[in-house]
């Protein structure tokens, strides 16, 4: 992968909605490659979900809602919500999400995600019993501030992945109608 590409976003101002500082490194990093002279800020804004949410559909719409508050609040020309969340599988088994949504004051739109990961049964517990991912995780590994940190892909992988870089990732993806705009503008 290259270090830097030419300037793909014409943003000078990019919102992060949320002030983790793992969820504004990944979206810094990600913006450095593409619109490496954007500053990039995190800003407290609700999520309009539960503070865990369960599925993919609602944890979707608390990045879309993180993101267009975002944009709201700070007159940005594009905001990027990111949200976690976990998906009960159908044969019982639970597993992680993340997605992230991207928003341009021009109304673009874009959204990547995944990071879908099984999930041990002692954290399943605790997320049934209405805990968050973050402190059932910590609680597995005798820890604390795992949302914050390593996150608990960071954790289950033994630290081959940590959350911001997974992040990164679903923030490129959410990127694509700027990044690969040429493809999208082109379309029959």
């Amino acid at each position: 992968m290259t270090s830097a590409l030419p300037v793909l976003i014409p943003a000078a101002r990019v919102a992060v909605g949320s002030t983790n500082p793992v969820k504004v490194a990944a979206v810094r990093a990600v913006l450095a490659r593409c619109a490496p002279t954007a500053t990039v800020t995190g800003v407290a804004v609700a999520s309009g979900v539960a503070d865990q949410p369960w599925g993919d559909d609602e944890t979707r719409r608390g990045a879309e809602a993180r993101a267009r508050a975002a944009l709201a609040a700070t007159g940005a020309e594009l905001a990027v919500g990111l949200e976690g969340g976990v998906v009960r599988e159908p044969g019982g088994s639970v597993r992680s999400c993340a997605w992230a949504v991207a928003v341009g004051a021009d109304g673009r739109t874009g959204t990547g995600g995944s990071l879908a990961m099984p999930l041990p049964p002692a954290v399943v517990a605790r997320l049934e019993a209405g805990e968050e991912l973050g402190p059932a995780m910590d609680a597995l590994v005798g820890t604390t501030g795992t949302k914050h940190g390593a996150g608990a892909v960071g954790h289950l992988t033994a630290g081959l992945v940590d959350r911001q870089a997974a992040y990164e990732v679903l923030v490129a993806y959410a990127l694509v109608p700027w990044l690969g705009a040429r493809f999208f503008d082109d379309a029959p």
